[in-house]
């Protein structure tokens, strides 16, 4: 077989192997191979599967291929290394999303067959976009839900602390703000409690509590130094994705971003997943409602807990939901850096302080300190709020965060501009998807410094003209994005007289 020399050709694919020859060459020629075919490519004693395209612009010369970001990373060679090509394996567990998505039912040994060949990275992002709808419009059955949440457990790492007792606090999201888990964390572990914390980044949201807390600390930690801070302080906050726990659901929720699609099935799946391959037995469940919230009836909470309950009895973790108000966004930063700096607030118990970012953090320690049954009923808030009045809070933060690496201040992006308001009255609801959108076209995540700081909430009483809310941009495009869109949804704030 004719080798091929390799090129690094710039191109950021993100999660996805992509792969570039030229038109026309006589590899494609003779192999059959056009734009979109499967290849694998081979060098090295490595091996991965690629998605082709083609190129007419001299971006690879013949007798070249040329490999994105990802790509030349995986597999594992230098700029100027000769690979061949070969046609892979049939991918014989699509047959199994086509079942799905003609409303069929997989069994758990269907699911695994799935997720190990979307950890091997043998699914594009055409077919795993096919399998989140699959799974997405095609409603998941309790069993379904089942077998792929065991299914992404068994394709990654499970940690052991080796400890009685290990705790865990999660929001299933949809609330902009809402970054209790950098105030609970350091509230529990003051007490003595272990909880090693794995956060994820925004899926559809303008920040994650990883996005968050990366404006402060460094938050890829290896398990090795997860377990040293967590030996030292009770806790650490990490980002999952830099862990090989539950790996297929990291790859998923690359494709699940960019469309804005998280399923019940799938988030079900994903979160306890997530927090049993993380070692935890203990999980405290925060599910928002509000009209616009993921969930806005007391009857699809009730339904969700249920299942949420059903699911992780059945896999060993003890699970306690707690619904809460999700009528609008908790705390008055969206965006990294906003949030990260309302925490820092709550905290150091500076004043002015966003009192319900505090009382909410302050109300689900408590309920997991009652939960791990070091606590009686009705004194789990009582501990809670001594520990952060007190500052011990803010000191085992500052522990563990420098512990991290890299503690320092967070920073706003440099341009910002004031909405005010276009009435007077009282602010009656704020459309929390709607004000997200406005923070995510500013910027949020990916500048961390971008977002919205909210300068009026519910309840609040405004005059024409006063300050509602300022954006945060790294950009005047963004910025004009994210003003654009304001203008186009008045109902972002809903103002009575």
């Amino acid at each position: 077989m004719s080798h091929l020399v390799l090129r690094k050709v710039g191109i950021d694919t993100y999660h996805e192997n992509v792969a570039y020859l030229p038109m026309g060459c006589e590899i494609c020629k003779s192999q059959g191979f056009g734009a979109l075919s499967k290849i694998q490519i081979h060098g090295g004693g490595h091996s991965i599967l690629a998605t082709l395209n083609m190129t007419e612009n001299g971006l690879v010369s013949p007798g070249e291929i040329g490999l994105s970001h990802i790509a030349m990373e995986r597999l594992g060679l230098t700029e100027g290394s000769h690979v061949t090509l070969s046609h892979p394996n049939p991918l014989i567990s699509f047959e199994f999303v086509r079942q799905k998505l003609d409303g069929g039912a997989l069994d758990k040994a269907q699911f695994l067959a799935v997720l190990r060949d979307i950890v091997a990275y043998r699914y594009s992002n055409i077919e795993l976009t096919a399998f989140l709808i699959a799974c997405s419009q095609q409603r998941l059955s309790e069993e379904e839900i089942t077998y792929l949440t065991e299914a992404m457990i068994e394709t990654g790492e499970l940690i052991d602390w080796g400890l009685p007792l290990v705790l865990d606090k999660h929001c299933i999201g949809g609330i902009p703000g809402n970054r209790t888990t950098m105030i609970i964390v350091p509230i529990v572990a003051a007490f003595g409690l272990p909880i090693p914390k794995t956060s994820s980044r925004a899926i559809t949201s303008p920040s994650g509590t990883a996005d968050t807390m990366e404006t402060i600390a460094n938050v890829r930690l290896s398990l090795a130094e997860m377990r040293r801070i967590v030996t030292a302080e009770n806790a650490c906050i990490a980002w999952g994705g830099a862990l090989a726990l539950a790996p297929a659901d990291d790859i998923l929720i690359s494709v699940e971003r960019p469309l804005s699609l998280d399923s019940e099935g799938q988030m079900i799946a994903s979160i306890i997943s997530k927090k049993r391959a993380a070692g935890s037995d203990h999980l405290l469940l925060d599910i928002p409602i509000g009209p616009t919230a993921k969930v806005t009836s007391l009857t699809d909470g009730e339904a969700l807990k249920l299942l949420f309950e059903k699911i992780g009895g059945r896999i060993g973790l003890k699970t306690r939901i707690v619904f809460t108000d999700g009528t609008q966004p908790v705390g008055r930063g969206i965006g990294p850096a906003l949030e990260a700096l309302d925490v820092l607030q709550v905290l150091q118990n500076q004043p002015g302080l966003p009192e319900d970012l505090k009382e909410k953090s302050i109300f689900l320690a408590g309920e997991l300190l009652e939960f791990s049954g070091k606590l009686p009923k009705g004194q789990g808030a009582v501990q809670a709020r001594r520990i952060l009045e007190s500052g011990k809070a803010w000191e085992k933060f500052q522990n563990f965060s420098k512990q991290q690496g890299n503690f320092r201040t967070p920073h706003v992006a440099r341009l910002s501009h004031v909405v005010p308001a276009p009435r007077a009255g009282t602010v009656k609801a704020i459309h929390n998807q709607k004000i997200s959108m406005a923070a995510k076209l500013a910027g949020a995540p990916q500048d961390p410094g971008a977002g919205i700081y909210l300068e009026s909430k519910i309840g609040d009483s405004i005059r024409l003209g006063d300050p509602l809310f300022k954006i945060y941009s790294e950009s005047s495009e963004e910025l004009g994005f994210a003003l654009d869109y304001i203008a186009a949804n008045p109902d972002l704030y809903d103002i009575q007289p």
